[in-house]
């Protein structure tokens, strides 16, 4: 496939697919020459039913309801009870208020902190200088393939992430074997609101166009 033909929707303006009209579609559009046949065949019979069940919630809660609130009526309308929680020890506060509330309404969770194992990150070949220590201190590498591995070996049903680094929660997604949602990505300069860079192109996040790499 020519680089020229790959799919582009973050380009459209007009995202057609939305009222069904492709009259006015790009060229690569990706929904122009696929069927609804074809795009269905993609789901599992159980894909199908978490569509269904995610849409509905959509649905009935849209613009009242948190994500919190919806992800616990996502499990609840699943038939989810054990659930899993992947977080990062800087969001200890945040991991125990969605405990108290994920317990109180009957759900058991299974929580695993990124610091488990308590492996130093020498172990990992990182020099002291390149560590957040600096050498001062003792510093645990985190370990999402341990994370994942607790929350496995627990069965749980439905995997929660909050907070995990970007590329250590890319490890524990490519190990966990339940489903995966995100509770809240880690952006600690936004106050772990990543969208707000996108939103401060003209100010704050111009510093992006282009962005300087480090050590570069």
């Amino acid at each position: 496939m020519n680089s020229q033909t790959f799919a582009t929707c973050d380009a459209c303006a007009s995202k057609p697919c939305r009222a069904g009209d492709l009259s006015t579609a790009p060229q690569n559009c990706p929904s122009l020459g696929v069927s609804a046949e074809t795009t269905l065949s993609r789901y599992s019979e159980e894909d199908l039913r978490t569509s269904r069940i995610a849409a509905t919630i959509e649905a009935e809660g849209y613009c009242r309801l948190t994500r919190v609130e919806e992800i616990m009526e996502y499990a609840h309308r699943c038939g989810y009870h054990r659930l899993g929680l992947a977080f990062c020890s800087g969001l200890s506060k945040e991991a125990a208020a969605l405990g108290r509330v994920l317990r109180t309404n009957g759900f058991e969770l299974v929580s695993a902190c990124c610091k488990n194992g308590s492996v130093p990150k020498d172990r990992l070949g990182i020099p002291p200088e390149k560590q957040l220590a600096k050498g001062e201190r003792f510093e645990a590498m985190c370990n999402p393939a341990g994370q994942a591995a607790i929350l496995n070996a627990a069965g749980c049903e439905l995997n929660l992430l909050l907070g995990l680094c970007v590329g250590h929660d890319t490890i524990f997604i490519k190990n966990s074997q339940a489903p995966i949602t995100v509770v809240a990505a880690k952006d600690r300069v936004t106050g772990h609101n990543p969208l707000a860079a996108l939103y401060t192109l003209d100010s704050y996040g111009k510093r992006m166009l282009p962005y300087h790499f480090l050590g570069e």
